[in-house]
């Protein structure tokens, strides 16, 4: 399931997720001039909110390294809009740029660590610049090295360290000033499985605890299940952006329903993968009694109240909770919505526009037939 594309605002430029902290909308990116000109990134689109781990996937050359870049303040942006930590990022000059990268963990294939510095010392150097007292950093500095296993190495150098081990220093240095965004490019390439799970485990940990965003690019496969959203890059462009876990959800609650039940798990994907989340209050009206009806909803959680409409005035008919459905009726026979559904409280419904919603029937044909037949008979 992927995140859905930021409105145009007032005058046509397009709109930036406020919510967010990485938000980039139709983000074009090229390298060279005249007969070199090269276009690098096409019309990016993507946000990326607190607590978020995205894992950023793609064949070399597709553009994942050069957008890491312009979110991370490391050259300026070009076309589009670009949000990061609620700066405006494109044109920024080298003053502000500067600025940014000072409130952003990088993590890179590279450890680049200072050689004639202990382990302890390359990672402090991250806290020069703030305001964080020595005392204080050492003892976060310590507890990160710990954390990665290698406590019983902090002041050695780098030259008496693995390849590994000076790549799990460089993590504990992008960490130590608890960034609210980390940037990370192939950050478990050098490290065995059970360092890489280790690490990722960490930065998950990070983004939960201190509502941060974590956004890796990276060819590990060990690590794309620890990944809340996967997004993957060709050519330039981002062709998918899927909410892993939220995917799997779907996947489970659809194959409940008689709609999907004999879809196989690919389609199901498919299916789950074009839902976009609803949130709702109490009293919002998702669906209008006599409207055309253009969507089928999936409650994820919260309830809804069912209201009819008749001579005698309006009357609540039923009371659906999580893992119910509704709004199906009318997409199937063409018919205006039956009934009014309002919102009993907090919560989200995920939703299926017509177009998606009958491209599922159709993979099943016998099974739509038998609900066209059900519905038109009522």
């Amino acid at each position: 399931m992927g995140a859905a594309l930021p409105p145009a605002a007032a005058g046509g430029m397009p709109a930036i997720n406020e919510s967010a902290l990485i938000s980039a909308v139709d983000v074009c990116q090229h390298f060279g001039e005249g007969d070199a000109r090269t276009q690098i990134l096409f019309d990016v689109c993507i946000d990326v909110v607190p607590g978020q781990l995205v894992i950023m996937t793609g064949p070399s050359g597709s553009g994942k390294t050069t957008l890491l870049t312009l979110l991370g303040a490391l050259r300026s942006g070009q076309t589009g809009r670009l949000r990061v930590l609620g700066r405006d990022l494109i044109g920024m000059d080298d003053v502000g740029l500067t600025e940014m990268r000072r409130n952003i963990g990088f993590i890179f294939q590279l450890h680049n660590l200072i050689d004639s510095l202990s382990a302890i010392s390359n990672v402090m150097m991250s806290t020069n610049l703030t305001d964080l007292p020595k005392p204080e950093a050492r003892r976060r500095g310590v507890a990160l090295l710990e954390r990665l296993g290698l406590g019983h190495r902090i002041e050695y150098k780098p030259s008496a360290l693995s390849g590994g081990q000076r790549q799990r220093v460089a993590v504990a240095r992008a960490l130590v000033n608890r960034p609210r965004l980390i940037l990370a490019d192939e950050p478990t390439a050098a490290l065995d499985g059970k360092s890489s799970v280790e690490v990722v485990g960490l930065l998950q940990e990070l983004a939960v605890a201190d509502q941060a965003s974590v956004l890796m690019v990276t060819h590990d496969n060990r690590i794309l299940d620890k990944a809340d959203r996967i997004v993957s890059m060709v050519d330039g462009r981002i062709v998918s952006d899927v909410m892993v876990k939220e995917q799997v959800l779907i996947c489970e609650m659809l194959r409940k329903i008689e709609f999907f039940a004999a879809l196989g798990t690919a389609e199901l994907s498919q299916i789950a993968e074009k839902m976009r989340p609803r949130r709702f209050q109490k009293g919002d009206v998702l669906v209008r009694q006599g409207e055309m009806g253009d969507k089928f909803y999936l409650l994820r959680d919260g309830q809804v109240d069912v209201m009819v409409t008749d001579n005698q005035g309006e009357k609540r008919v039923a009371t659906l909770e999580a893992g119910n459905y509704f709004g199906e009726r009318s997409l199937i026979t063409g018919e205006v919505r039956n009934a009014t559904v309002v919102g009993g409280g907090t919560g989200t419904a995920y939703t299926l526009d017509k177009p998606a919603f009958d491209a599922a029937l159709s993979a099943t044909p016998t099974l739509k037939e038998q609900l066209q037949k059900g519905y038109f008979s009522r």
